[in-house]
């Protein structure tokens, strides 16, 4: 007869387990990370993409291998819960000094909470949190980055930093991109600190790649003023080429946009790295800069706990959001906090024809997909329980009434099984219609440019509605609404076939067949409607640039390019601020 494993002994085994799994993780991660370089050096772009997907998948499936694994350890035992309080006091001494610590803690909380179902927080068997929601700003060990001095002149520094990278291929025309770098921070220096004489360049070592551009990151000082700096690289057919140099917080924000896709960048401390991006970005969350190293799963974490932090001290209610109610999902926000929660509804009212794990799934598929920065990064949660009296009443009944399935009321609790969680933006449709006109004809254009980026990146909204679009802080619209969303290249864009018989036109239904897939860009005019007390330039301006929209010949050529792998380039910032190429040897 086998005796039962002790506690003690099924806890080692427990925190053994946990921790296999991590380091699996972690050195998968690094693995497909450290190939970007190559990518990058080669010019393989579609293998690029492909790891991109690849390295999202790792921490999901790493846990549920685990999940796997450490569950019949549990089982073994009688105290279940007792046995993983000794794994986890374990597993805390055995990762206390790495220098991925905090990811370790996520990882083990996953395992964590999937095998015990948890609810809320669950702090008897969780990795408990008692610390702040921030990273020390401090300078960073010397490891961190280099230090680039004005010596000669300003072209001379950039000179000595991209000179100090090795990219695995040759410069197209260094000494001009030094030059045109040089101008760009000089006048800088002059117009915001009216000085030449800034103490230096400090670089981070690690390279940031992201889809066909590297990117050194560092920090321009001058006694005790700071701005980010930001050096971003393309590799083109005759070489390296810098594109352009930013130069202030609101530029280089942009870089770590909350619709962007992730950063590969390899450093073996990653709260070190973002530590320095903190200190540059101070307006940016731990959630989102976390998220845009390449671990979304601690940004979820972050935002978690700062969401709970942030109810601990303040008083507001959550409460229905701005804009159109949802056919498809209930939203609301606690409004000091900034960010929206959608809660998938039991029933959709007509047209509307889906279900819940169809929105799921295409939940799932843009968080699997580049959003070009012009997607909203939303987190899933599940199992989440709140004070009752933080949502405002009529709230509460709404959910109640819409959302059953996923929201309920356990004493003095509000358990929410289901929900997904986005950074709020400025509804498109009230945008419009509360700016003035020139910011409202701004955002109408951008708009036509979110859309036609978006299916460069194979994305069709489905819903071209206003209000299924937003504004940044930066002004770029976005797209947030995805309960139709699907692959560009699964639809079938069509013109809308000629009558014999003018009355066909006038009927409530379509004269010719349409089958599942089908598409009419002639109609789009109709969805891609204005509010009427919008000014008519609005759509004017529109029209005048991006008619296109309304032809299956745009679509077709869209389609055409993804077909043959050609993936386009998307640039995080202002087209404006790029540098004008000129031929090599020409004065820069």
């Amino acid at each position: 007869m086998v005796d039962e494993p002790t506690s003690e002994a099924a806890g080692r085994q427990i925190a053994d387990t946990i921790l296999a799994g991590f380091v699996d993780y972690i050195a998968g991660f690094r693995k497909v990370s450290k190939r970007a370089q190559r990518h990058f050096a080669e010019r393989e772009w579609t293998e690029q993409d492909d790891d991109s997907r690849q390295r999202l998948d790792l921490h999901r499936s790493t846990v549920l291998q685990t999940v796997d694994r450490v569950r019949p350890l549990v089982d073994e035992v009688a105290d279940r819960r007792g046995a993983w309080r000794t794994g986890r006091s374990h597993y805390k001494h055995r990762v206390a000094q790495r220098s991925d610590l905090v990811l370790a803690e996520t990882f083990f909380n996953s395992v964590t909470r999937r095998v015990f179902t948890t609810i809320g927080v669950d702090n008897d068997v969780e990795l408990r949190w008692f610390g702040a929601t921030s990273v020390p700003r401090g300078e960073g060990r010397a490891e961190l980055f280099t230090t680039a001095t004005r010596v000669r002149d300003t072209a001379a520094m950039v000179r000595e930093i991209l000179e100090a990278f090795d990219f695995g291929a040759p410069w197209a025309d260094l000494e001009a991109d030094s030059r045109q770098v040089a101008a760009r921070i000089d006048s800088y220096l002059l117009e915001e600190w009216d000085s030449l004489e800034a103490d230096g360049i400090d670089m981070l070592r690690p390279v940031f790649y992201r889809n066909k551009a590297a990117y050194l990151v560092g920090r321009l000082s001058q006694l005790n003023r700071i701005t980010p700096i930001v050096f971003p690289i393309l590799h083109e057919d005759d070489g390296l080429r810098v594109d352009t140099v930013l130069v202030t917080e609101s530029q280089a924000s942009r870089l770590f946009s909350f619709t962007r896709s992730y950063f590969f960048v390899e450093w073996p401390n990653p709260s070190e790295l973002v530590g320095f991006l903190k200190s540059l970005l101070p307006r940016k969350s731990l959630a989102e800069l976390y998220t845009a190293v390449g671990f979304p799963q601690h940004g979820k974490t972050s935002l978690y706990r700062s969401l709970y932090r942030h109810l601990e001290h303040s008083h507001d209610k959550f409460v229905r959001t701005r804009g159109t109610p949802g056919m498809v999902m209930a939203v609301f926000t606690l409004v000091s906090f900034n960010v929206v929660f959608k809660i998938i509804k039991d029933r959709f009212d007509p047209p509307k024809n889906t279900t819940r794990e169809a929105v799921k799934r295409r939940y799932a598929l843009v968080y699997n997909r580049d959003r070009v920065g012009r997607m909203v990064e939303a987190w899933e949660f599940e199992n989440l329980s709140f004070d009752r009296d933080r949502f405002d009443p009529e709230l509460l009944d709404d959910l109640l009434a819409t959302a059953a399935n996923s929201v309920w009321v356990e004493g003095d609790r509000v358990v929410i099984n289901h929900v997904y969680s986005e950074r709020q933006v400025y509804p498109l449709n009230l945008y419009l219609r509360e700016m003035t006109t020139d910011k409202a004809v701004a955002a109408a254009i951008d708009w036509g440019w979110a859309i036609k980026d978006l299916a460069a990146a194979n994305v069709f909204p489905g819903d071209l509605f206003t209000k299924n679009f937003g504004v940044t802080n930066h002004g770029n619209v976005v797209f947030y609404d995805y309960d139709e969303l699907v692959l560009l290249e699964e639809c079938r864009f069509r013109s809308i076939p000629q009558s014999d018989d003018p009355s066909d036109e006038m009927r409530s239904q379509p004269w010719f067949s349409i089958e599942p897939g089908d598409v009419f860009p002639e109609q789009f005019p109709t969805f891609m409607a204005f509010p009427n007390d919008v000014s008519p330039e609005v759509r004017q301006r529109f029209d005048e640039v991006h008619s296109d929209l309304y032809t299956p010949a745009f679509w077709k050529g869209v389609q055409d390019s993804l077909a043959r792998r050609d993936l386009p380039d998307f640039y995080p910032y202002a087209e404006g601020l790029r540098f004008r190429r000129r031929p090599t040897g020409a004065l820069g």
